[in-house]
């Protein structure tokens, strides 16, 4: 397999180590600053350093676009232009409505989005890793456009690089980055905000900070480039979540106003069960049931079942696809968790009107 990379810091540089150790992949990679991919060559992170977009791409089976978000465009654009048409295109991003609605159609065929949920404190390709997506969510948002063979070959690549693939639309993706990674870095900055003021108006210097505060605003100020660009292309589920944590702690305020001690322990108590079952790590391993699905050969049928899935909470495991001779129809065959959440799956996928059987 030959897989381009464009953008070599630490996730670039990570999925070529991954790649080229677990892929067995040969791996070409472009960044816009030239020392980034040849001390990514000299680590072992890609086979050549290519000089221009369409030297990393030229043979490449999958292109993954590792740039920050304000340049992601632009460089999806550029490598949709110059990659081969059986060619899949996808990025890293941490927003997805805004990129998906800058392409045409006819690009979003080959194109679908990616957002890996790893990463480190530490920044750049010295800092790379082979296992950096090891056990690691990565969501893929493909359209009614994508083509299901090449989703295919996406999602299987990501799992064997340790990763697990799950789709979902791109506007859930954005509305659920913003309430548990985009809102936390406003939350952060807020409180900072708060306690500079608050001390700048004390006549005596504010006491030391505790652990609590110095968790909460971790991320306070966080690389404001960044940010900037984040917060910019996911602006409305921001703004809308930033008002419904508004109207929380309004009732949080009203509570403890009251002076009702027990209502006070009750949310406590509230908050305390929603974070353990928020954190509650999902079932890995135990047996897998196959659902094989009768479908016609047409796009956008595989993001459709996979999306479906994805909403209904159902992880795919592993997918395979299996086109009749005459390509007009074919089958998905899924493996899923077994027991209930395969007669849950099942149900699902003849919800959309397919015909399913299920493995005993």
């Amino acid at each position: 397999m030959r897989v381009a990379v464009l953008g070599v810091g630490l996730i670039g540089g990570s999925i070529g180590l991954a790649a080229r150790q677990r892929l067995d992949a040969e791996v070409a990679g472009f960044d816009a600053d030239p020392r980034n991919a040849e001390r990514g060559l000299e680590l072992g992170a890609l086979d050549r350093a290519a000089t221009s977009v369409p030297e990393a791409v030229a043979g490449a089976e999958i292109v993954i676009c590792a740039a920050p978000i304000g340049a992601l465009l632009a460089l999806v654009s550029e490598a949709l232009e110059a990659s081969a048409d059986d060619a899949v295109v996808t990025d890293v991003g941490s927003t997805k409505e805004a990129l998906l609605a800058a392409l045409s159609g006819d690009q979003g065929n080959r194109f679908i989005g990616g957002h890996p949920l790893a990463g480190a404190e530490t920044a750049g390709v010295d800092n790379a890793r082979a296992d950096l997506f090891e056990g690691a969510r990565w969501y893929l948002t493909p359209t009614e456009h994508s083509s299901g063979v090449l989703y295919d070959r996406l999602q299987r690549a990501i799992a064997d690089l340790g990763a697990r693939p799950q789709a979902i639309d791109a506007e859930t993706h954005d509305r659920l980055m913003a309430t548990v990674s985009h809102v936390p870095h406003v939350i952060a900055n807020v409180l900072v905000l708060e306690a500079a003021a608050a001390e700048a108006e004390e006549s005596e210097r504010l006491p030391e900070v505790g652990p609590s505060f110095r968790d909460t605003t971790r991320v306070a100020g966080a690389n404001p480039s960044i940010w900037g660009d984040i917060f910019a292309t996911n602006r409305e589920a921001v703004a809308r979540e930033v008002d419904a944590v508004s109207e929380r702690l309004r009732e949080a305020a009203q509570l403890i106003r009251s002076g009702d001690s027990d209502g006070v322990a009750a949310w406590h108590n509230a908050a305390r069960e929603d974070r353990r079952r928020l954190f509650e790590a999902e079932l890995a391993g135990g047996e897998l049931r196959e659902l094989r699905v009768s479908v016609e050969n047409r796009p956008g049928t595989v993001a459709e079942i996979a999306l479906a899935l994805g909403r209904a909470r159902v992880n795919i495991e592993d997918m395979a696809l299996y086109p009749a001779p005459d390509m007009r129809t074919g089958a998905v065959t899924l493996w899923v968790a077994g027991g209930s959440e395969a007669e849950r799956a099942a149900e699902v996928v003849r919800g959309l009107g397919y015909s399913v059987t299920v493995s005993e």
